[in-house]
């Protein structure tokens, strides 16, 4: 049995506001054993349950920010930027049982500590077939396409709601209790690590592959928080503008959909300038 985790650090053992997780920064480097004890912790508990392999896939901003020689030596880590499937890289193989999302946060507009959805601003809000969407949501979709549940999800208590949405069945673990967008009521470490342990090491039952979802069609709409990101937007073929901040595309696929996002993000990034955004 093989599991999929997806790590991203917002949603980590006490992370709460940008300098905890922006690349460089001394509160950065001290959150990267953070953020790695999570991610060790689902892993042993998932061995525990019975999985045979772990591949842990980086999924926040550089996508090096995990301290290896912390992991456990049976686990996997595929690290590094320009992945065809970015944070849920690696569930596309065939060989995935079950994918858990590990120091997820909420989407964008959302209440939720450093909620957000891909870029840390310039985005107020997506939406997946009318319904808000946060990462979880999305990425979620991309799973099911290939046959892979979410069996855990780790975050601030409104992510572990949000869960409830995408993944009903997923079991979830609450590391924080969101107070605001840069703050939180957090566990220590060694009680987040032990609560994620035993819920991996229960979640093993619930990866079990399914038929793949296929057969629906996506429309993402994202909404900006300045008109001239529409443009940028807009190069991206597929993609129109539905309103003064707002644009729209249709997708046959959650693979297309999610591709689609990436390339979205990736030109509004580049058209955000320091200062007036």
């Amino acid at each position: 049995m093989k599991i999929l985790i997806s790590a991203d650090m917002e949603g980590a053992t006490g992370v709460t506001w940008p300098g905890d997780v922006l690349p460089g920064s001394a509160q950065w480097e001290r959150c990267r054993s953070l953020f790695t004890s999570d991610v060790n912790a689902a892993a042993l508990g998932f061995f525990e349950g019975g999985a045979g392999e772990v591949l842990v896939n980086e999924a926040h901003w550089s996508m090096r920010n995990l301290l290896i020689e912390q992991l456990d030596d049976r686990v996997q880590m595929l690290t590094g930027r320009h992945k065809s499937l970015s944070m849920v890289e690696g569930v596309q193989h065939g060989d995935v049982d079950g994918i858990a999302f590990v120091g997820y946060h909420t989407g964008a507009g959302m209440e939720g500590v450093l909620a957000h959805t891909y870029l840390a601003n310039s985005i107020t809000g997506v939406w997946l077939n009318g319904v808000r969407a946060s990462e979880g949501l999305l990425n979620a979709h991309v799973a099911a396409e290939y046959g892979v549940p979410v069996v855990l999800v780790t975050g601030d208590d409104l992510a572990c709601a949000d869960a409830l949405g995408y993944a009903p069945g997923a079991r979830t673990v609450a590391v924080k209790d969101h107070v605001s967008r840069y703050a939180a009521v957090c566990r220590t470490p060694a009680r987040t690590a032990a609560d994620i342990r035993l819920a991996a090491a229960d979640a093993v039952a619930l990866a079990v592959r399914h038929e793949p979802v296929t057969g629906t069609s996506f429309t993402v709409e994202l909404e900006f928080d300045a008109e001239h990101l529409v443009g940028a937007a807009t190069v991206v073929p597929g993609v129109r503008k539905t309103a003064e901040r707002r644009v729209a595309y249709t997708s046959a696929t959650m693979y297309e959909g999610i591709r689609t996002f990436k390339a979205v993000t990736t030109l509004v990034s580049s058209a955000v300038e320091e200062q007036y955004g």
